[in-house]
C-alpha cells in the first residue's frame, strides 16, 4: 500500500473545517478515559475497564443501529473480583443511548494512535480541496453524511455484531471518493515501500483507485487475516457515497495544476 504525503493541488482559502475536524479528533483521542494506559501497554485494569465502558457507551454498535435495542448488560467501568479473578464489572445500563447519535460520537473515537494518525493524514491531504470546492458548511454536512452512510452500511452487513464501531475512516473514505471524482489527474506524492520508502508522484486516480480496490478486496475477507477487526465494508460504502455526492460538482470543477517533470526523483517539482 502506498502512503500519501502531499498532493500538488493548492487551495486559495483556509480549510477551517478540515483543520477543526483534525483538532477535534486529536483532542477527543487525548482525553478519552483510559486511552493513555492502553497506548503505553502498561495501563491498569481500572483504566482498561473505564475505556471499555466509555467505548461501549459512545461507539456505534451494529446490533443497536439495526435492531434499536440496548444490550441487557454493559461494562460499568468498575473493577470486580469473581471466581476467575479480577475483571471488569458488567451490569444493566444506567444510561440511555441513542443509536443514531452514537454514529456521530463514534466518528471522533479511535482505538490507537496509528488509527488516528492514519485517518488524519488522509483528511489533511485530501480534505482541503474538497472543502474549498463545496464550501465550509456543505463540506461539514458532506463529511457527516458519508460517515453515517458508512456506519449504517457496515451495520447492515453485520447486523448481529455487538462489537463497537469507531473511527473517522468511513467519513474520510467519502472525502477520498469525492477527490477521485473531482481531481482524478491531480498529482499526489506517495511513499512506496520497496526495500526502502521510494518517493513517487502519481495521479490521484491511481493512488485512490488502488486504495479503493484494496478496501473492496479486504472487505470480502481476501488477502488479510484480521478482516474482522477493521471495518473495510464501511470504507467501501463511505467511498461510494462520497463519489456519488460529489459527482454533480464535477462539471464546474477547475482542473488541478499539472506539474512538469518526471513522476519520481528530484526532477519532479
Amino acid at each position: 500500500m502506498v502512503i500519501p504525503v502531499h498532493d500538488v493541488n493548492p487551495v486559495r482559502g483556509t480549510p477551517w473545517v478540515t483543520y477543526a475536524l483534525i483538532v477535534a479528533n486529536i483532542l477527543v483521542f487525548v482525553f478519552t478515559p483510559g486511552m493513555a494506559g492502553s497506548l503505553t501497554g502498561d495501563g491498569s485494569l481500572a483504566q482498561l475497564c473505564h475505556l471499555q465502558a466509555f467505548l461501549d457507551r459512545y461507539a456505534a454498535v451494529p446490533q443497536e443501529l439495526i435492531h434499536h435495542e440496548m444490550p441487557r448488560l454493559v461494562p460499568t467501568g468498575e473493577v470486580g473480583v469473581g471466581p476467575q479473578g479480577a475483571g471488569c464489572v458488567i451490569a444493566p445500563p444506567g444510561y440511555g443511548k441513542s443509536p443514531e447519535l452514537s454514529v456521530l460520537t463514534a466518528m471522533f473515537l479511535h482505538g490507537s494512535w496509528l488509527h488516528l494518525l492514519g485517518n488524519m493524514l488522509f483528511l489533511w491531504i485530501f480534505g482541503n480541496n474538497i472543502e474549498e470546492r463545496m464550501g465550509h458548511l456543505r463540506f461539514l454536512l458532506f463529511y457527516g453524511v458519508c460517515g453515517y452512510a458508512a456506519s449504517y452500511g457496515f451495520a447492515l452487513a453485520n447486523s448481529d455484531s455487538g462489537d463497537p464501531l469507531i473511527g473517522a475512516s468511513g467519513a474520510i473514505a467519502g472525502v477520498l471518493g469525492a477527490y477521485l471524482v473531482l481531481y482524478p489527474k491531480a498529482r499526489v506524492w506517495v511513499l512506496v515501500p520497496f526495500l526502502i520508502f521510494l518517493p513517487l508522484r502519481l495521479p490521484a486516480w491511481i493512488v485512490l483507485g488502488l486504495w479503493f480496490v484494496l478496501q473492496a478486496f479486504y472487505s470480502a475477507g481476501q488477502g488479510v487475516s484480521d478482516a474482522g477487526t477493521v471495518a473495510y465494508v464501511a470504507h467501501v460504502v463511505g467511498f461510494v457515497a462520497g463519489l456519488l455526492l460529489a459527482w454533480p460538482l464535477k462539471p464546474g470543477t477547475p482542473p488541478p495544476p499539472q506539474p512538469r517533470g518526471a513522476l519520481f526523483g528530484r526532477r519532479a517539482r
